[in-house]
């Protein structure tokens, strides 16, 4: 039987959210009102993991200000809210839980350390809330591909893929490998010996350190009477460190090609301790730009403005970069946003340029790894920092 107290109720609260300004698909999508978008984000506000918590957090909302400052995306302003995961994966759990059940957030944007972020991620498919990944490399968070699930961040993989084609681009004829064998290095000796596999090397030699090793002195020596050209390294920068250490002091003077793992050529240099040990190693960056690049300089003033005492840096960049991916999405989804429209938004886009990234992002339908051009640093012994090219990775 026809209702006609509820049918004029339900027309009376379609007219009401109406003159609000408020849609009914709107008014059931948590985090956005006619106004505002509120977006979550997580990752380490203390200890050492805070580069890649509190320091690309930064990045993001200096890109949020400034698109609000310009009257926000659809006339809506955008809100972002921390949460501190202490890179724990318990921690991530309980900030990623409050960030979509309590705070209501309509999108997630954040991750550093990749075991915490690897915790949280049940969580965020269960939610079906979009999320862009910032900074953690393991493949595990976007493989396998879940559709709310994006990464800007380069994965352990695709870094590897980098390494063997950028060691076969440099001539390398004898390239050998020397890395840790723990969770972090399995994580990328895997896929590298992988990729050797598929390109049918095999590698010279083989070498294990382990992440507190204080010489490298036998591995050393095993390389280099292997007659190794290249030497690609899978390490923390502590034994990396004491492996280019002793290759100095053992003439031995490969090639050696590095991951993100050492993102810093500046103060590895100065872990290393030796003159001229680093002079042959080069390694990868997300970022296309140093901090003292003129390129970014608009970053570097609206970073040091926002946040005074701090200083730009490249893990600012990994905020920016990835805060640029999540609001060009946001862009296309339209004024009739929902969570479904942005991540359909997100696995749509093809060749769009980041202001700071080696090549533009693109996604698809079943990969969600959008950023596959690794950048190539090094550091000349007292010399700056500079970018010395670019790998794409099909």
């Amino acid at each position: 039987m026809f209702d006609r107290k509820l049918a004029a109720k339900l027309l009376a609260t379609g007219a009401l959210l109406c003159l609000g300004g408020i849609s009914p698909s709107l008014a059931q999508q948590p985090g956005l009102t006619a106004d505002t978008i509120k977006i979550g984000t997580f990752g380490a506000l203390t200890g050492p993991g805070y580069l890649y918590g509190k320091i690309a957090m930064n990045g993001i909302e200096v890109v949020f200000d400034e698109i609000n400052a310009a009257g926000g995306i659809n006339g809506r302003k955008l809100v972002l809210i921390r949460e501190d995961d202490r890179c724990d994966p318990a921690s991530a759990i309980a900030a990623t839980q409050k960030l979509i059940h309590q705070d209501q957030v309509f999108a997630l944007i954040g991750g550093g350390c990749s075991n915490a972020t690897l915790a949280a991620r049940d969580n965020i498919e269960q939610a079906k809330i979009p999320f862009v990944n910032v900074a953690s490399v393991a493949d595990g968070v976007s493989t396998p591909t879940a559709p709310n699930i994006f990464t800007a961040a380069l994965t352990a993989s695709i870094e590897s893929q980098a390494q063997l084609t950028y060691a076969l681009e440099q001539g390398g004829k004898k390239i050998a490998v020397v890395s840790m064998r723990d969770a972090w290095g399995r994580s990328r000796y895997t896929p590298l010996m992988e990729e050797f596999k598929k390109k049918g090397i095999t590698p010279i030699a083989d070498e294990e350190m382990t992440p507190d090793a204080n010489d490298a002195t036998a591995q050393v020596l095993r390389l280099k009477a292997a007659g190794a050209d290249t030497v690609i390294i899978v390490l923390f920068p502590k034994p990396a460190a004491i492996f280019l250490r002793d290759a100095q002091k053992l003439a031995f003077k490969p090639l050696l090609v590095g991951q993100s793992g050492i993102a810093d050529p500046a103060a590895f240099e100065e872990q290393v301790g030796v003159q001229g040990a680093t002079a042959r190693f080069v390694t990868i960056s997300m970022v296309k730009h140093v901090p003292d690049d003129v390129e970014v300089d608009k970053w570097r003033k609206l970073v040091e403005a926002k946040f005074p005492g701090d200083r730009l840096s490249v893990f600012n960049l990994f905020g920016v970069g990835s805060a640029q991916f999540l609001t060009e999405g946001i862009k296309r989804a339209g004024p009739d946003l929902t969570r479904e429209k942005l991540i359909a938004a997100l696995a749509g886009i093809k060749d769009f340029k980041i202001d700071v990234y080696g090549g533009p992002i693109s996604c698809s339908e079943t990969d969600h790894r959008c950023n596959k051009y690794p950048v190539w640093i090094s550091k000349a012994p007292g010399g700056p920092v500079k970018v010395i090219g670019v790998t794409k990775v099909e």
